[in-house]
């Protein structure tokens, strides 16, 4: 063959094969190939509709966990100013009536400062949580020693050494208590 015989069925054979595509598919062999191909494209579709599932979870998480850490960023810090609390709780109960009158305006200004410091917690979701006379919980309490008290129930507390505090409803510090034994 010439070059250019060459040539010109090779002009003609993509004419050829448009016109094949166009008919409707008349044999078996056609008609099995379509059906491949629309079960290749169910597989593809479904593929993607769970990758397209998969990457919605992910950004989901991702979501709840940058809100999880700008909810509780702040924890560390808050929970090395609860000393600073328990400082200004323990020098209000040190002041005897004497000191509270000779000392009037100083003792107002620590009160001061610790309501300022406690309306600063409860701004950040910071709360302390009230023991006294309740049953002992492993969860939000620390026993530190058991004391003999026939007249209330077994594991009530009687008193607290170290208040217990939250941030956002998740322990920040448990308690440190002290618990009745020998009860009912």
């Amino acid at each position: 063959m010439t070059d250019k015989k060459k040539k010109h069925e090779q002009e003609e054979l993509p004419e050829e094969k448009t016109e094949s595509l166009n008919e409707v598919p008349e044999n078996t062999e056609e008609t099995v190939s379509l059906a491949a191909l629309q079960e290749e494209y169910n597989k593809l579709k479904d593929s993607f509709l769970r990758a397209y599932a998969e990457a919605e979870n992910t950004k989901r998480r991702c979501q709840q966990e940058l809100e999880k850490n700008s909810k509780y960023a702040i924890s560390s810090f808050a929970k090395e100013l609860l000393s600073v609390a328990d400082n200004l709780q323990r020098a209000l109960s040190a002041v005897d009536e004497q000191t509270r009158e000779n000392c009037g305006a100083f003792i107002e200004g620590v009160e001061m400062t610790q309501k300022e410091l406690f309306h600063v917690f409860e701004k950040f979701g910071v709360k302390k949580v009230d023991c006294m006379g309740k049953v002992f919980d492993p969860n939000l309490e620390r026993v530190v020693q058991e004391v003999e008290d026939t007249e209330k129930p077994a594991g009530t507390i009687v008193a607290e050494l170290q208040s217990a505090y939250t941030i956002n409803d998740r322990i920040l510090r448990e308690a440190m208590v002290i618990v009745t034994k020998g009860g009912k």
